[in-house]
């Protein structure tokens, strides 16, 4: 395993989670393992009041799935990584404290998600891409990501981005609901921490209480045809034309 994927460290009871993976952070099975070791144990410890997920660099927060490496898997090990990647996003999603996505630097496909599994998102101004662009490789967006979104912006906001698979600048971002704020990018990190550190002052058993009252109908859709969703798209994934579209896509790595 590599070393070092993500980094953790704590600001005043809140953790602050950096991905580490090089500059683009591509996620592979080692990556979602680290990351959901270290939100576990956030989950696990009293003392931690709250979340931040963030970068260790400014130009990618997540490029997202690791194509080069997931590629060349055999069909059962992609779909062991892709189980383990959408028990992650639901870790996150669900977890009981209070949590914020840094977005410093691009957050597309996978890295798009990981940000949407947050409570809140935080964006740096500038050239800055968030996206889903899974249905130019090919693929459905991976149904715990179709189903939070879906809930956290308009239908029809959700539908131009997931049938498009577009990339949009911040304040495109913005106007479409998904991020909570545009910011210098000195900015977003402090603000991040500044908002999970004002949610984690009030009772925790209160706070966890209403955030299930949102993400439990959510995860309670998710649960019931995941096996079927996940199988849907690992066939997409071995299908003769997002293989060769995912060919082209490996040029940007």
């Amino acid at each position: 395993m590599e070393d070092r994927l993500v980094q953790l460290e704590h600001h005043q009871q809140i953790a602050i989670i950096r991905l580490s993976r090089s500059i683009p952070n591509p996620i592979n099975l080692d990556l979602v393992v680290e990351l959901s070791q270290a939100i576990k144990g956030v989950q696990q410890d009293v003392s931690t009041r709250g979340l931040v997920l963030a970068s260790a660099n400014d130009k990618f927060f997540s490029i997202g799935f690791d194509i080069p490496e997931l590629f060349n898997l055999e069909e059962a090990e992609f779909a062991t990584f892709f189980q383990s990647f959408n028990r992650l996003c639901l870790d996150l999603y669900a977890l009981p404290k209070p949590t914020a996505a840094a977005i410093t630097g691009h957050a597309t496909a996978g890295g798009c998600i990981l940000a949407l599994c947050c409570d809140y998102r935080y964006i740096a101004q500038g050239h800055k891409l968030v996206g889903l662009n899974e249905i130019q490789l090919g693929v459905p967006v991976p149904y715990p990501a179709d189903c939070i979104l879906r809930d956290l912006v308009r239908q029809h906001t959700a539908q131009e981005m997931l049938e498009t698979g577009a990339f949009y600048e911040p304040e495109a971002a913005s106007g479409l609901g998904f991020v909570d704020a545009v910011l210098p990018l000195q900015e977003v990190l402090p603000e991040a921490l500044r908002k999970v550190r004002e949610i984690g002052t009030f009772p925790m058993r209160a706070f966890a209480a209403i955030k299930r009252n949102r993400t439990e109908p959510v995860i309670k859709q998710i649960v019931e045809r995941l096996d079927e969703k996940d199988q849907e798209f690992v066939a997409c994934w071995y299908s003769v034309e997002a293989r060769q579209r995912l060919k082209e896509a490996l040029s940007k790595f």
